[in-house]
């Protein structure tokens, strides 16, 4: 390496929104290590404020279009604890089904097209496809998989219109709910034979370290998106209502997102490797061969790895999915289904694991059901700092390798590391501006 030497990379491709990074070396250092975030800053928590409850939704799902489901069952979960809405089982159902749609796109684009093509020595998934035609057919067909669910429950693929607080303004019909079931359990097979392909790729070891995982504790014994409380890979377990001290937010000057760090101070991982890492065990059926066959040793330390967890999450919606169908057709069908409330004042707080970790919504009202106060935390914005910490550490292992890289190279492994935690850049940005 040459004294002096300096990594830019203006635009990071294959991610949501826009980013970059830079680095600076100074002969076999290390000095700087920055994601850029250059994505607008969109303070959508300070538009929410005094807004109408009913509003709320459809405002923050507009954040973006990939993470749309995950904020509308974040939202009006957090606004019915807000109101004291307790919601019907079948609501309950058809909400999880809703995210796991929203999971199951997001999943398939990012390992397909996002993703593989850098491990198969591919620029693109379109190049990808010359050499494996059919495995990107069935991933596109995947990706469509999940925005039939979402349009099946919430209305239409992208920021849903038929989830309201307390219910759901139409129920899917029972011949709906069963061709679904059969298209998850058709795509079971072909996505295992994606399994066996990435089984005999060799990752890179570069960028492993360390890491501490964090993730919500499922609300029973199995391998849920949804939690009760904030556990770490540490054995620290909070409550979710103590989220705010839990995840520390703070500003860096080279990006217009924020960062976050556990109270202790120390950078931290969420998304799907940290869910294995936490609740792996619990994986049943396919999904537990999948984590058989890519973790044969259990989850290990290293990013470029999420990419493999994420396929195993895939394999786990589709079973889920069936799961969740079958508890549907078992209950009577019915037009719409609401809950009665009454409109006050409160406080609510939910949070999800969505696609790229754990997402905090929290909102309070007042009398007239008003939003006073809004605060939402993203996965993303939970990594970012992660994310640095790791592209350090690739750039110090390629230095200790001794190898004569050149910058393209170089360039091409920080990206693995950067589109291996899944950014969703445009969720990150949230900065709220304050009055001088």
């Amino acid at each position: 390496m040459t004294t002096g030497r300096t990594i830019t990379i203006p635009h990071l491709g294959r991610v949501e929104g826009h980013g970059g990074i830079y680095v600076k070396i100074a002969g076999d250092q290390v000095l700087d290590v920055n994601m850029d975030i250059h994505e607008g800053s969109r303070y959508y928590e300070a538009l929410l404020k005094g807004k109408h409850f009913l509003e709320v939704q459809g405002i923050i799902t507009r954040v973006c279009a990939i993470c749309s489901s995950s904020h509308t069952v974040a939202a009006l979960t957090a606004l019915e604890g807000a109101l004291g809405v307790k919601v019907s089982r079948r609501v309950y159902c058809l909400r999880g089904l809703l995210f796991l749609g929203g999971i199951i796109e997001s999943h398939a684009l990012h390992v397909f097209a996002l993703a593989l093509p850098d491990f198969l020595g591919f620029d693109s998934v379109i190049a990808m496809a010359a050499k494996y035609p059919d495995q990107v057919k069935f991933a596109l067909k995947l990706k469509q998989l999940g925005n039939t669910l979402q349009t099946l429950v919430g209305g239409r693929a992208v920021h849903p219109i038929n989830t309201l607080v307390g219910g759901f303004g139409k129920i899917p019909q029972h011949g709906d709910l069963q061709k679904a079931r059969a298209d998850l359990l058709a795509a079971l097979d072909p996505l295992m034979d994606f399994v066996d392909l990435v089984t005999t790729i060799e990752v890179p070891t570069w960028a492993a370290q360390p890491t501490i995982y964090v993730a919500l504790r499922p609300y029973e014994e199995a391998f849920r998106f949804r939690g009760v409380s904030i556990c770490t890979s540490q054995g620290n377990e909070y409550d979710i209502e103590s989220y705010r001290e839990t995840v520390q937010e703070f500003t860096v000057e080279h990006s217009h997102a924020k960062h976050s760090a556990l109270a202790s101070g120390e950078t931290y991982m969420v998304g799907s490797l940290a869910r294995l890492h936490l609740w792996g065990h619990y994986l049943q059926g396919r999904a537990k061969e999948a984590f058989n066959k890519l973790f044969p040793d259990g989850p290990k330390d290293n990013i470029l790895l999420n990419n493999w967890a994420q396929l195993v999450e895939l394999v786990h919606c589709l079973e889920r999915g069936v799961e969740l169908c079958d508890l549907l057709l078992g209950m009577d069908e019915k037009r719409s289904e609401m809950v009665e409330y009454e409109i006050g004042a409160g406080r609510g707080i939910s949070a999800i694991e969505v696609p790229r970790g754990t997402l905090y919504h929290e909102y309070e009202l007042d009398q007239e059901g008003r939003v006073v106060t809004a605060n939402v935390i993203t996965p993303t914005t939970q990594n970012l700092a992660n994310t640095e910490r790791d592209l350090r550490k690739a750039v110090e292992g390629m230095l200790e390798e001794g190898e004569s890289l050149t910058d393209d190279e170089i360039k091409l492994q920080l990206e693995m590391v950067a589109r291996a935690y899944d950014p969703c850049i445009s969720c990150s940005v949230h900065v709220i501006r304050e009055e001088s």
